[in-house]
């Protein structure tokens, strides 16, 4: 598989994930989260076990990793999504989805320190023009940090170093089949189970809509885009990826105004001209850069 084609298919997790503000306000705020979490989980392991049903497998042979390969696994997709709920609960939801989307960024910078891989400046701007473009979309015009939500700007911090260091230390392990990601998955939701069963208290869905959300949820932004993510961290051009990735917020944005949920501006606009400046600077310079040097475009992702 080449680098632009793991990148390509990389890059659907990204518009996935921009379906997760609309899908979301479709399951209904009163759902616990964490019941959320094992229920879309779940749903993600069955769409994996559909996969390897009509392949003619059980999917048992991918069991057969490594402890440290589980840790970083089910430790990324369950330790970011606890530190995010811990982070909504301690902060205003404004600031800290703010600081947990430094995450791109991080993978841009963390990148450097794998084999083979050279940052340029051209990721670091332009990974910082769409960062600002995102901090548009996801602060409001009226908030403020305050040292009393402390501690939820930690737990919103962790979220951003969890979700990085899951990224690029997945590429350490290549080797590693990205059908295991659908066993990530079913200790994610069997995780959250437990913590829903400890602190929560189950609320069933009501209206079709709301298992719309939750299907649509655990297939896509959930199921699919974890499979795909892997691919992309694992054999695409990992920086323009975490560039990229600052697409989602504003493709959520303009999904919400599609649906009536939210409405256009002038920010958003701003936001758009950012994110997409910043992506072609990461992504163009990139690509000038690999025709001067083809020796070493084989070898390397930037």
């Amino acid at each position: 598989m080449s680098i632009r084609t793991a990148t390509l298919i990389g890059s659907i997790s990204i518009l996935l994930w921009g379906t997760l503000a609309l899908m979301t306000r479709w399951t209904d705020a009163r759902i616990p989260p964490f019941q959320l979490l094992a229920m879309t989980f779940s749903l993600a392991w069955l769409l994996m076990q559909t996969r390897w049903w009509l392949c003619g497998e059980s999917g048992l042979r991918f069991l057969r990793q490594p402890l440290p390969v589980w840790l970083l696994g089910i430790g990324g997709l369950f330790g970011y999504h606890l530190f995010y709920f811990i982070a909504l609960a301690k902060a205003p939801a404004a600031e800290a989805g703010l600081i947990a989307y430094l995450w791109p960024l991080l993978i841009v910078l963390l990148s450097a320190l794998l084999p083979g891989e050279r940052l340029r400046s051209a990721h670091i701007i332009g990974a910082l023009l769409a960062a600002s473009g995102s901090a548009l979309l996801l602060i409001k015009a009226d908030a403020s940090f305050n040292e009393q939500h402390t501690a939820g700007y930690l737990a919103a911090g962790a979220c951003a170093l969890i979700w990085s260091c899951y990224s690029v230390l997945s590429r350490r392990h290549a080797d590693v089949p990205t059908d295991t990601v659908g066993w990530y998955c079913a200790g994610t939701a069997l995780l959250g189970l437990i913590c829903h069963l400890l602190f929560e208290q189950t609320v069933w869905p009501e209206r079709p809509l709301q298992w719309f959300g939750i299907v649509g949820l655990g297939l896509g932004p959930v199921g699919i885009a974890f499979l795909t993510w892997d691919i992309g961290v694992k054999k695409g051009n990992i920086q323009l990826l975490g560039t990229l990735a600052y697409a989602a917020p504003l493709i959520s944005t303009l999904l919400l105004i599609l649906a009536g949920e939210a409405q256009p501006s002038s920010r958003l606009l701003l936001a758009c001209l950012l994110i997409v400046g910043g992506s072609m600077v990461a992504g163009i310079r990139l690509s000038r850069w690999r025709k001067r040097t083809p020796e070493i475009a084989e070898g390397q992702q930037g």
